[in-house]
């Protein structure tokens, strides 16, 4: 979700692409810990060239500092999993590598590809307390830290508060409350909801999970055993396909359309993430808002929207947060010192710039410093969003907003991370079995029961190849 959602895969495979020569050379080849030489291949799955440029400016200051000289490499998300085992296979795995979602680190790990000595070391360094509770635990095999977690992103169901205020209806933040909304607001030409159907794109797999947890659908239970056909799971297949094939527009729904509709008001709810917000601020032109009132006023939309960061369904106990926590990590030939000294000045002096290029996405998880516990969420607050027009985070959202982020991080959840699962879940983010099943559901292929025990199938097939 991170970079996908901000240009096409066109762009991404040519960015990949080129870069594919520096990737496959200045790597270490040996097996164990690199030859300390000052020198590190750094693996950034912050590919945009904006963020690149802010990267690259940030690690100047490093090599100015310590002397180690640093390789860049922009990696594509979507193409990750292949280019390490790649990478591992041919003996020039990067010594370090940034931005890696935990179904990626999970994966890693299980291959024994990870360095897990050198994590540990940073975060006791820094300061354990300094590190959000929660990004710790999901970042870990129980006391094994898997990597740095250094950002996050939420899930969020994004709702024109105006439209649903005329109705008088509540805010959206439970199943029975979203479906009675989208149900009252879907018009002749509008839509109550969008929300993401494409079987191709895991962002159709986030979307899912987001709705999910908040019914305490799992992908797996406490006996390992696959459970997308609980009842729990068939709930939210159900709500989901009400909202995003009853309520929705036709068609398959992606990252871009489902914003597009939620832009052009032409629906009144939709599920995206936290990236969606310097966009919807009008602060983005290759994304701006278009609906009839936005041509006067860009901010229109997000001065007339809400935001709810975590449901409840009908057989949970609490409401749900979904997100995803990134982290730097190194393999198992890194440089030692020199990726340690790296990483830790990329959680210290380069923090700041680093989730800074893109606040609205890249919620710190480590609060401050010792000597000042909140430093590092009190410049998150202030920093800069947008990319054609920029305004300080906080003058473009209200406090409560903020908090409301920043809080989501110690409420976030995911499926199979603490149960141990990871590497199932890094697997099916690369077969895409839910998308799949979503896709069959919502276009009429199959039933929502149909649609749950399909997947569950699916995905204990994957389980059973891994074992």
């Amino acid at each position: 979700m991170r970079t996908r959602s901000r240009r096409s895969s066109a762009i991404a495979v040519g960015i990949t692409a080129a870069l594919t020569v520096g990737l496959l050379s200045g790597c270490s080849s040996s097996t164990g810990p690199g030859k300390p030489d000052k020198e590190i291949t750094v693996w950034s799955q912050e590919n945009l060239p904006d963020r690149v440029a802010v990267t690259q400016k940030i690690i100047k200051g490093f090599e100015k500092k310590t002397g180690v000289k640093v390789h860049l490499v922009g990696v594509d998300e979507g193409q990750m999993p292949q280019l390490i085992m790649s990478a591992a296979a041919s003996g020039t795995l990067p010594d370090v590598i940034g931005a890696a979602p935990m179904g990626q680190v999970w994966q890693m790990y299980s291959n024994g590809l990870l360095n897990t000595t050198i994590p540990r070391q940073i975060i006791g360094e820094l300061g354990r307390s300094t590190f959000n509770a929660n990004a710790l635990q999901l970042t870990s095999d129980g006391a094994t830290s898997l990597g740095v977690p250094s950002d996050a992103w939420l899930q969020l169901l994004v709702y024109r508060k105006d439209q649903l205020d005329q109705k008088h209806l509540p805010v959206p933040d439970t199943y029975a409350k979203a479906t009675a909304a989208a149900k009252a607001l879907t018009t002749k030409g509008r839509y109550g909801m969008s929300a993401a159907t494409d079987p191709s794109d895991v962002f159709t797999s986030q979307s899912f999970e987001s709705l999910a947890l908040a019914d305490d659908c799992q992908l797996v239970d406490d006996a390992h055993q696959v459970a997308l056909d609980s009842p729990q799971c068939q709930t939210a297949f159900s709500t989901y396909d009400k909202l995003a094939r009853d309520y929705g527009a036709a068609g398959t729904q992606t990252v871009d359309s489902t914003r597009a509709t939620y832009f052009a008001g032409q629906s009144s709810m939709i599920i995206w993430s936290s990236f969606l917000l310097d966009e919807l601020a009008g602060l983005r032109k290759d994304a701006l808002p278009s609906c009839s009132q936005c041509k006067k006023d860009p901010r229109y939309l997000s001065d007339h929207s809400g935001i709810v960061t975590a449901m409840k369904g009908p057989d949970a106990t609490e409401a749900a947060q979904f997100g995803e926590i990134t982290s730097w990590v190194t393999t198992k030939t890194a440089e030692t010192a020199a990726s340690r000294q790296f990483i830790e000045y990329m959680m210290g002096t380069g923090y700041e710039s680093w989730f800074g290029m893109a606040p609205e996405g890249k919620i710190p998880v480590r609060n401050g410093t010792a000597a000042q516990p909140q430093r590092y969420l009190d410049a998150w607050r202030h920093s800069t969003i947008g990319v054609d027009t920029k305004k300080p985070f906080d003058q473009v959202y209200p406090p409560s907003l903020l908090n409301q982020l920043a809080a989501g991080v110690s409420h976030m959840r995911r499926w199979g991370i603490t149960q141990g699962e990871g590497a199932l879940v890094g697997a099916t983010n690369g077969e895409l079995p839910v998308p799949k099943a979503i896709g069959a559901m919502t276009s009429g292929q199959t039933s929502p029961s149909e649609a749950a025990r399909q997947a569950d199938d699916d995905v204990a097939a994957l389980q059973k190849s891994l074992q």
